[in-house]
């Protein structure tokens, strides 16, 4: 799982936390962050909007995210103290309604990713022990006791730890690398069919661009988790030199494996046996290597999207905990078990939340909200950083040319928006969970104007910055 360390308190008179990360340990936690749930689940899907050419949206994803990368590492090396971006949101603007926008659609993007995986789970579950899954309800069914048990441990509480994710990236990385393996072996041996890797799917009244600009709003999601990394920077030797260096790097690598893992899937499964289920890769390592044991792959790609859909309910409950305490969110959601100490309360409604939406929309809807979600922050903090360049500090940190951020932001804002091809049903989805988040805002700001008579002075550096990963 992703480490995210737990700091208390402000930037003023906090401890600090030791340095103990080197390039090659940052190295792996990028990595660790990126991969996972997207590039498992989703790649039959982009290949199902775009057609052969399945790696070109790959390719623009990682070209928008390495943008928006320069404006969090500016940020990062100028604060290095304060994380995320709900933090840099409130330096920059100031506006605390804004501020908890944004937190709660942190929360909400980290709850279709977990939900989104738990479906990717239940699919390879199936597939790993050899049961019929062509029935919905009985996907839907496993899929809904899986985010019980995901519930269940995050009330017991779990220690998080870099050494960790150490394991569950290499875990992870190796499932790729079989893809790619499959591949690459396959085409060498001329079974490959390459000609599909210029064919583009275009429906009746769009063009190739639209195509493209639709496939690459959902592959967006396979990209999301760098911005989590951020939260290393206090533990982390150097990080002035190093870290901007290594995040690009994790970057590279990771968009080099997504497109080589979508041209070897293409190569060997057509675009439209990819769009069927939510399996996509075990088809690939099943057609280019049929003699390959597909249960340990099922099992890789398991291992791989319930680590993602454990951490990122982890980071929701306790977002929401804290948004509790910061009295802009009910104050039952800040309850803890006296035994555990965890948030129980906030635990039991982000999986009523999670249940809602595996019951109500299908892994491409749950990806492209979460990628949704994802592409709106990252346009305000592409914002951010250029509004924070009136705050002058003494140390020397990241500066990223202005070009870069602007193009960051635009391209997101793009990639948001309905020009861009994306379904109605991510906003939908979004729209609902949103206002849930506005609901309870408004409930709380009520109840504290006129019962409790006191005023919320939302502080995002008191809440765990971390935001959701892949």
């Amino acid at each position: 799982m992703s480490a995210t360390p737990q700091t208390a308190g402000t930037d003023t008179g906090r401890p600090e936390l030791k340095r103990v990360m080197g390039p090659g340990l940052l190295l792996l936690f990028v990595v660790g962050d990126i991969l996972g749930t997207g590039v498992y689940a989703l790649t039959g899907k982009v290949a199902g909007q775009v057609g052969g050419a399945v790696w070109l949206p790959f390719l623009c994803a990682f070209v928008v995210a390495l943008l928006t990368a320069t404006s969090y590492l500016e940020l990062v090396t100028k604060y290095p103290k304060a994380g995320g971006a709900a933090v840099y949101t409130h330096k920059a603007f100031g506006v605390h309604f804004l501020t908890f926008l944004l937190c709660f659609a942190v929360m909400c993007s980290g709850l279709t990713s977990a939900s989104s995986a738990s479906k990717a789970f239940a699919s390879n579950f199936f597939a790993a022990v050899g049961i019929d899954s062509s029935r919905g309800s009985v996907l839907m069914i496993t899929s809904l006791a899986f985010m019980t048990l995901i519930a269940i441990v995050n009330l017991r509480g779990v220690g998080e730890s870099v050494k960790a994710n150490v394991v569950l990236t290499l875990i992870e990385l190796s499932g790729l690398l079989i893809v790619i393996g499959v591949g690459v072996w396959a085409i060498a041996g001329g079974d490959g069919d390459t000609s599909r890797l210029n064919d583009f799917n275009v429906p009746e009244g769009k063009t190739a661009f639209s195509s493209v600009t639709a496939a690459t709003a959902l592959a967006f999601f396979a990209m999301v988790g760098f911005e989590d990394s951020v939260n290393m920077a206090e533990e982390t030797k150097d990080p002035v030199r190093i870290f901007p260096k290594i995040m690009l790097t994790g970057l590279v690598v990771t968009g080099l494996i997504y497109i080589m893992v979508a041209i070897s899937a293409v190569t060997l499964v057509s675009p439209e046996n990819l769009n069927k289920g939510n399996t996509p890769l075990l088809q690939v390592v099943n057609v280019g290597a049929p003699g390959f044991p597909i249960e340990i792959f099922a099992w890789i790609t398991m291992f791989a999207v319930a680590n993602s859909a454990l951490i990122n309910m982890l980071m929701a409950s306790r977002l929401l905990y804290g948004m509790s305490h910061e009295k802009v969110l009910p104050g039952p959601l800040g309850r803890v078990l006296q035994t555990r100490r965890t948030p129980w309360v906030a635990i039991i409604f982000t999986t009523l939340l999670a249940f809602a939406l595996i019951g109500f929309a299908d892994l491409t809807a749950l990806g492209g909200t979460t990628a949704f979600l994802l592409l709106c922050v990252f346009a305000i903090v592409n914002l951010a950083v250029l509004v924070l360049r009136k705050d002058k500090v003494e140390h020397k940190h990241f500066h990223a040319p202005t070009l870069l951020p602007i193009l960051g932001g635009v391209l997101c804002v793009y990639l948001a928006s309905p020009l861009s091809g994306r379904a109605t049903k991510d906003y939908e989805i979004a729209g609902w969970l949103m206002l849930i988040g506005v609901g309870l805002w408004a409930l709380t700001w009520l109840l504290n104007k006129y019962v409790f008579n006191r005023t919320a002075d939302f502080d995002p550096t008191h809440l765990d910055p971390s935001g959701p990963v892949n």
